[in-house]
């Protein structure tokens, strides 16, 4: 069995960059652990993912609780973001600058989106997120070990509840709308 030269070259360059990756994450998370920082990324990218969409339902809303809800997201997760970006600051994190591939997809294919296809698209995809972000906020205020941080998910939790309910009731009036 010929083992291929690139075929080395690639194991051995994986090998040698996988701590380096491993330090630059542990440097991004300041005095926080891995399980703490991921949730601080993740629901800073979620946070300015909501923002992002709110503000495109505000703008390409055709109905009026697509829009109501658009304004809800850009106000509260704006807010939650500044929280995000105090406790990342103080714990000395760095957040990152740029959404992931798939959240930047998410709002590209609604870019695209018109009428009420837009608002149909947009409510699920309200609902699919609220879901998980209310499950990951309860996961993270059981479970997290930074206490600020925590602290502000058991604080968000209640807010995206609510979310996740207004997103239902929205989900459900677009469909019934003609």
């Amino acid at each position: 069995m010929k083992i291929r030269k690139q075929t080395i070259i690639a194991v051995v360059a994986g090998m040698l960059l996988t701590p380096a990756l491993a330090l630059a994450a542990d440097e991004n998370a300041g005095q926080l652990s891995r399980g703490d920082y991921k949730f601080l990324k993740d629901a800073a990218q979620g946070g300015q993912t909501e923002v992002e969409l709110g503000e495109l339902a505000k703008q390409k809303g055709t109905s009026q609780s697509v829009k109501n809800f658009g304004e809800t997201m850009v106000t509260d997760h704006s807010k939650a973001n500044d929280e995000l970006k105090a406790i990342a600051a103080k714990k000395g994190a760095t957040l990152p600058a740029t959404l992931s591939h798939g959240e930047r997809s998410d709002i590209e294919h609604l870019q695209k989106a018109t009428g009420a296809d837009f608002d149909k698209d947009f409510a699920s995809r309200m609902v699919k997120d609220h879901k998980k972000d209310v499950k990951d906020f309860e996961d993270a205020a059981k479970d997290l070990k930074d206490p600020d941080l925590k602290a502000f998910a058991a604080k968000t939790l209640p807010t995206l509840q609510e979310h996740l309910r207004m997103a239902q009731e929205m989900e459900a009036a677009v469909k019934s709308e003609k």
